[in-house]
């Protein structure tokens, strides 16, 4: 029996919105993504093994990680 299985890591934009940035201290638009990581199966995603979020600053490129729990509280602020 041959099985093909790997990790597959898929990046998703979700909606930004403007805040002062930690480094530059500017008061700009920062970008928000998801990184998932997916056990595959046969090339077919089977279950999400883990997710990051991350946070940039559209301004000076700072990157910082954020937690679910901030991603969500950011959600709501809308």
């Amino acid at each position: 029996m041959f099985l093909l299985f790997g990790l597959k890591t898929v990046l998703k934009a979700l909606p930004g919105k403007a805040a002062t940035c930690q480094y530059c201290r500017q008061f700009v638009h920062h970008r928000l993504e998801e990184r998932a990581t997916k056990f595959t199966l046969f090339f077919i995603p089977v279950f999400t093994t883990s997710r990051k979020y991350t946070i940039t600053c559209t301004n000076c490129g700072y990157v910082s990680s954020i937690s679910a729990r901030q991603k969500r509280a950011l959600e709501l602020q809308r």
